[in-house]
């Protein structure tokens, strides 16, 4: 013969409370000990659960250097794609025989040497690699550093 177990509310119809106390126990969040992360962050309770599903809740992790300045780059393949975009669209100069773009209008620091330049350009930009500003000046265009161009 089977067993037919139901749910302790489905048992107690007609009781009111369903065998929980005065009124209002074992609803919302407070019988559970609060919503999300109460209890854990003073360490309070539900500290085993953060012991075992977020064991580096507490604590400080890594180090942070406040002098660092993290600077945006761009390569040369990106510029080569960038100034391919910009031709298409009508958006950029042409100065003699070399297309101007200037990357720290588009949010670039510094020029990286991946990759290679299809057309003749004069990048203006505050920083370059050695390797890029090698790399533009073999492909026939012209490395600007904006600091002496301003």
């Amino acid at each position: 013969m089977t067993i037919r177990r139901e749910k302790k509310s489905r048992k107690r119809r007609g009781y009111r409370v369903h065998g929980y106390g005065r009124t209002g126990q074992h609803r919302k969040s407070g019988s559970k000990g609060g919503i999300g992360k109460a209890g854990r962050k003073s360490g309070k309770h539900k500290y085993s659960w953060v012991l075992k599903y977020e064991p580096d809740y507490f604590g400080k992790h890594g180090f942070r250097n406040p002098n660092y300045v993290e600077k945006r780059s761009i390569d040369l393949l990106e510029i080569t794609n960038l100034v391919d975009n910009l031709i298409v669209n009508n958006k950029i100069d042409k100065e003699d025989d070399f297309y101007k773009i200037d990357v720290s209008e588009y949010g670039y620091d510094k020029v990286l040497a991946g990759g290679t330049l299809k057309h003749k350009l004069k990048i203006i930009s505050k920083e370059f690699s050695k390797k890029a500003e090698e790399k533009i000046r073999a492909l026939g265009s012209i490395p600007i550093l904006k600091n002496a161009s301003a």
